[in-house]
């Protein structure tokens, strides 16, 4: 196997050019009193970090794990309006779902949202007829003011084309949508180098053992690093406690008799290699709530999600035999038996969503933001959606700005004078990237291979240049990590030296898509960890 030396790449960090290490971090987060200090790198927190940090604030984010290491990097994969919502009369929600999602799609973030055509077929005996669902796909696209289309109801026939192995038998007609889709692992990355961009400290793998108390206040944290063992402490005028499902045992630390706020469904997905190209989602009724989703996703084929009640460790949700039977005897309501072999099974992954506290089954409850404020002055926000991830940031700097005292008013710029879409770093148009890395490499000299190029401009943007100039400086990078996945040797330098990957897992299942097709083999693994050692 070709050696690989380890040449940093430069320019790429908004500052300096480079991230500092973990002990610069930790004498960064030691020494200073920060007005806020987020504790969980979900999207959440990482939202309100990057907001925040634009109002002028100094900000600390730290997660006990890697950023978007839990629920945030297992959703569906999808920036959405939420058709389910009609059903509901929620036609507001709907609409300001549509306002995000374009914003997202269009200024803020178009090298990682990528629109997605959906076919919604109708069976006989299924839970909807043809007209309901066609006015309600219409009705869905006049609340996105016809941005991508108007929705409509086609026939078997066409829909069948463009996805191969759609079920025909007792089909009846197909209603049609768009919406976007993502890597929510990539978007998160991209959002943290934001908030780091607008001058927050940020460091994963960082775990809290015990909250700090000053007159009976929360004013900071005690941290143990997970990479040395080190521990150290962070001060702060406000605390923010976004760990999404352990939002409550944080709770606890500050008060032990907290009642719960939230529960918890868990959600379980597949990704299984696709045995023939599709051009469109299925999106198919199990019953009147709920929807089972067949995506493409990064060339495989996304099956889920499940939706039941989850009553214990988050660390230990996990996908069960009876998950898998179910995602699989649920898709094939719609797709055909040879796409569902359990053979083209490459993973699988589930995670948790956080939910308001209540009665009633999970599926039916609203994925709605959750504030409380503990006894000892911090303030607690769990649920939510991604695709409202933008929204809920400001909405928790409101928050922050009008609490009792106004503690942080008077240092905050108020968020109706914050860019309203500031887009994230790498923002272009990712056909251009591709265009130009396959010109001339983006200066890595000509050859590099079609998906790799594709892969590099719709997960870094712009920033597949800085990937393209280290395999110009050190040729060996350029090669393929697997010769079965677009991934580059320069990928992982790239991820240890510029976006914070501290273990294998990190850069297989986070910053690159080796995990998710199955590929991520024991040599891999090997090597990934051989260059993360090596740090300069």
């Amino acid at each position: 196997m070709t050696t690989l030396r380890c040449v940093p790449p430069r320019g790429t960090h908004p500052a300096s050019g480079r991230l500092p290490g973990r002990a610069e971090t930790r004498e960064l987060l030691s020494r200073a009193t920060y007005d806020l200090l987020v504790i969980g790198g979900g999207i959440l927190g990482i939202s309100t970090a990057w907001h925040a940090a634009q109002s002028g604030l100094r900000v600390a984010l730290v997660d006990a794990g890697d950023f978007a290491g839990a629920t945030s990097s297992a959703s569906s994969k999808l920036l959405h309006g939420g058709l389910r919502y009609l059903q509901t009369g929620a036609v507001k929600l709907v609409a300001e779902n549509h306002l995000e999602r374009r914003a997202l799609s269009r200024q803020v973030a178009p090298h990682l949202a990528n629109p997605l055509t959906f076919y919604l077929p109708v069976y006989k005996g299924g839970p909807h007829g043809a007209a309901k669902l066609g006015a309600g796909v219409f009705a869905y696209s006049a609340l996105s003011a016809f941005g991508d289309g108007v929705g409509r109801v086609i026939g078997p026939a066409k829909a069948r084309r463009d996805v191969p192995e759609l079920r025909t038998d007792g089909l009846r007609a197909v209603a049609v949508y768009g919406d976007d889709q993502m890597n929510d692992a990539r978007m998160a990355l991209m959002t943290v180098r934001a908030a780091v961009a607008a001058g927050a400290v940020v460091l994963n793998h960082a775990e809290v053992t015990g909250l700090r108390f000053t007159g009976g206040r929360v004013t900071g944290a005690e941290l143990r690093d997970r990479a040395d063992g080190t521990e150290f402490g962070v001060d702060a005028r406000l605390v923010l406690n976004a760990t999404g499902p352990w939002v409550d045992r944080l709770r606890r630390m500050e008060d032990p008799g907290a009642a719960p706020s939230i529960r918890l469904s868990k959600g379980a997905h597949l990704v299984l290699k696709r045995t023939s190209p599709w051009k469109a989602a299925l999106a198919t009724p199990i019953d009147r709530y709920r929807i089972t989703f067949a995506l493409p996703w990064e060339d495989m084929l996304l099956l889920g999600t499940t939706d039941e009640e989850y009553a214990g460790d988050p660390g230990e949700v996990a996908v069960t035999e009876k998950d898998i039977a179910q995602i699989l005897d649920e898709a094939a309501y719609s797709v055909r038996d040879r796409q569902l072999s359990r053979e083209l099974i490459t993973y699988s992954f589930a995670g948790l969503r956080v939910l308001p506290g209540g009665p009633g089954g999970t599926s039916k409850a609203r994925r709605e933001t959750v504030v409380t404020e503990g006894s000892g002055g911090m303030l607690s926000v769990a649920g939510g959606k991604w695709t409202t991830f933008r929204h809920i940031g400001r909405a928790v700097l409101n928050k922050l700005a009008a609490l009792p005292g106004r503690p942080l008013a008077d240092r905050m710029e108020p968020v109706s004078r914050l860019p309203g879409k500031l887009p994230l770093p790498g923002i272009a148009n990712p056909r251009a990237v591709e265009h130009r890395l396959l010109a001339d490499g983006g200066a890595a000299g000509p050859g590099m291979a079609a998906d790799t190029a594709r892969h590099l401009a719709t997960h870094y943007g712009s920033l597949s240049f800085d990937i393209a100039r280290m395999v110009r400086e050190e040729p060996a990078l350029g090669g393929r990590i697997h010769p079965d996945a677009p991934e580059i040797w320069a990928q992982v330098v790239y991820a240890r030296d510029q976006e914070w990957a501290q273990t294998a897992d990190d850069v297989l299942r986070r910053r690159t898509t080796l995990t998710i097709r199955g590929l991520a083999t024991d040599g891999i693994r090997e090597k990934v960890t051989d260059l993360l050692d090596h740090r300069s």
